[in-house]
């Protein structure tokens, strides 16, 4: 059992929904200003009563549920989050707590938005280690509680919710399963300042044209190499799923990929920017919705905050 693979994902996201119709109530801003610059109608928003480690277990509980498994079959907990408001106990032990999880290594990671894949890939390497046979990797942010909203240029960018992956061993080669490709991934530590989530309180604050060009001109090399490293070639995907923050980053950085005959998730447009959930969030509704099938090859790329990356092909569960 030198292997993993994905058995099974689920996602989660509060009832609550903005629409760019209600920002425009706070904000200097309106319905075709948000959509033509960043492609988002709607996000969902957590209460002050529903915190990240609430969003992040029922995401997790229906990843568990999916993949006919007990809480007690897991032996580790990982949760990519950057909204975190308690140092100790951290939102892994905390999710693992509220589902039942009784002795399981439990750590956060926090890498804002390629926060899950880079979570997915520790927990790979935990597996193929042996250091774990199952485990819970989960991506959930509440970026409402760290945005100003009466800044229209990052409100409107925003939503909460929460995506987890079980990831379990399984025999190498991986062929027709839903394996976990090797990880490709790096950072431009000097051009941290770009997107930041610093003070106190703490604040959401970003430099959006200095994002852009870094993700539409650097990232799509990055990309295909992570898909070469996979054995794959681009237009072998069936589908791409890139960290959500905006469509206008999205649909271009793709089409550079030259994933020309995947399906690209574009979940942006329903759920806003949820940082580390991102993924998890997109990946979990296409397969909910069927719009991909067990075994397909699917690249998952989380790009953002630190100007950090990691990518991965996976294969569907």
């Amino acid at each position: 059992m030198n292997g993993s693979r994905i058995a099974a994902v689920g996602h989660y996201q509060p009832a609550k929904v903005l629409t760019n119709e209600d920002l425009a109530g706070l904000v200097d801003t309106n319905d075709e200003w948000i959509r033509s610059r960043v492609g988002i109608r709607t996000r969902h928003i957590a209460g002050p009563d529903e915190p990240v480690d609430e969003l992040a277990a029922h995401a997790a509980a229906k990843a568990l549920a999916a993949a006919g498994l007990a809480a007690s079959d897991i032996d580790l907990v990982l949760v990519a989050t950057s909204t975190a408001v308690d140092r100790s106990p951290n939102m892994a032990a905390r999710v693992a707590n509220r589902i039942g999880v009784p002795s399981a290594a439990t750590m956060d990671l926090n890498v804002v938005c390629a926060g899950f894949t880079h979570a997915l890939a520790t927990a790979d390497h935990a597996v193929r280690a042996g250091g774990s046979t199952r485990a819970l990797v989960i991506g959930a942010d509440k970026m409402s509680a760290v945005t100003d909203w009466t800044d229209r240029t990052t409100c409107v960018l925003v939503g909460d919710g929460a995506g987890a992956a079980v990831v379990e061993a399984c025999p190498a080669p991986t062929e027709g399963l839903a394996g976990i490709g090797p990880v490709l991934w790096g950072s431009v530590p000097e051009m941290g300042h770009a997107v930041r989530i610093e003070g106190t309180p703490s604040v959401f604050a970003q430099e959006g044209q200095s994002v852009y060009r870094w993700a539409t001109t650097q990232l799509p090399r990055i990309a295909r190499q992570a898909c070469e490293r996979a054995g794959l070639a681009p237009e072998d995907l069936a589908a791409v799923v890139l960290h959500q923050a905006n469509l206008r980053i999205i649909e271009p950085l793709a089409e550079k990929i030259g994933a020309v005959n995947a399906v690209v998730a574009r979940d942006v447009v329903e759920s806003g920017n949820t940082s580390a959930a991102s993924i998890p969030l997109a990946f979990s509704k296409l397969v909910e919705r069927a719009e991909i099938s067990t075994g397909d090859p699917v690249l998952l790329f989380g790009f953002g905050g630190n100007l950090s990356y990691a990518g991965q092909v996976v294969r569907c569960p």
